[in-house]
């Protein structure tokens, strides 16, 4: 039995029965795909039965509030996926009458969808013989077939690409893509995977040679950034607090967050009140305390942020006048609304 068949035949008995498997409609393909990149299923799963309810169609996406649909994106992480996903379902719906683009050159012109996207709504959608190659992808191939190329490097999507090509078969590009990724994801995992029950155990090349924990290789190491951010949230006697949207590019953009001071490194309680006092001597502090007694770390891709929470009781009326009970509405990050939850405010 060839290697496709076997995978397919593998695929057939083991599968995860899931909801955007069921169909052939992109919109939801498409929703899973996007959510599901640098995101588990078990993590993803409800927030796509979330989205589906509250836009069943790629209409209602399009017509949401940016905010309504960061709000349900909240604790995904990586919000520009989010952002993008609007975007582009008011492309659709707005300027292609509802209809996605049926194949994979026309799908890759669209923002926030890459080659492995593309592919994937392509061929499952559309069932167009182009292969899916991602993280599980990249991991199979690399062991059954012994490939040392680095992961990282600029050749090796080219490469996977053209290996998967050879394999995919013309008849069934969606259930091949779709068994390859599943294998990735259930049997052939990243640390430790069950070779002994494993249905390519008699012909994959790593184990063969007993290489199957060095592959795939990954040189390239992502350097991190430290970042230093303490939240002040401000309370006066009616209590209101204020909150500001991050306008900035970066981390967290159209999000809502408190009055922050970042900083390169760590700064002691003193430093801070002098801080708040210099630059918000206008709001009548009366006193500051720290919520958290151990400082939050929150960990991104490419940053680490030491978080802080520091209540700041003032004086006078906040006249931007957000009322504490009403903080839930706002789309947070997920640290700060954790943080919101934790506390009770």
């Amino acid at each position: 039995m060839t290697f496709s068949n076997s995978l397919l035949h593998w695929y057939l008995q083991n599968k995860r029965d899931l909801p955007w498997r069921n169909t052939t409609n992109p919109y939801p393909i498409w929703l899973s795909e996007i959510m599901l990149q640098q995101t588990r299923v078990a993590q993803g799963m409800p927030y796509f039965h979330a989205f589906m309810e509250a836009f069943p169609t790629v209409f209602d996406l399009a017509k949401a509030d940016e905010e309504q649909v960061l709000k349900l994106w909240q604790g995904l992480g990586y919000y520009s996926r989010a952002r993008n996903m609007h975007k582009t379902a008011q492309i659709i719906a707005f300027e292609l009458n509802g209809n996605f683009p049926n194949n994979y050159t026309d799908l890759l012109k669209l923002k926030g969808i890459g080659e492995y996207t593309a592919a994937a709504i392509a061929s499952f959608a559309f069932n167009e013989v182009v292969p899916v190659v991602d993280g599980n992808v990249f991991r199979v191939l690399a062991r059954y077939f012994d490939v040392e190329t680095d992961i990282a490097s600029s050749s090796a999507k080219k490469e996977f690409t053209a290996l998967a090509k050879e394999l995919i078969p013309n008849d069934n590009p969606a259930l091949f893509n779709q068994a390859i990724m599943e294998f990735g994801a259930l049997q052939c995992v990243p640390k430790n995977p069950n070779c002994g029950i494993c249905i390519f155990n008699s012909s994959c090349a790593a184990l063969q040679k007993k290489k199957v924990a060095e592959l795939p290789v990954k040189l390239k190491k992502t350097k991190v950034t430290n970042r230093f951010f303490n939240y002040l949230l401000f309370l006066d006697n009616h209590n209101n607090t204020i909150i500001n949207k991050r306008i900035d590019k970066g981390i967290w953009h159209n999000l809502y967050e408190f009055p922050v001071i970042e900083s390169d490194e760590e700064l002691n309680f003193e430093t801070i009140e002098n801080r708040i006092h210099e630059k918000y001597s206008n709001l009548g502090i009366v006193s500051v305390s720290k919520y958290n007694e151990t400082q939050i770390i929150h960990k991104l891709s490419h940053q680490k942020l030491h978080i802080n929470f520091y209540k700041v009781d003032v004086m006078l009326e906040i006249t931007s006048n957000t009322p504490l009970d009403s903080l839930k509405n706002y789309p947070f990050p997920v640290v700060i609304y954790n943080f919101i939850e934790k506390y009770s405010i």
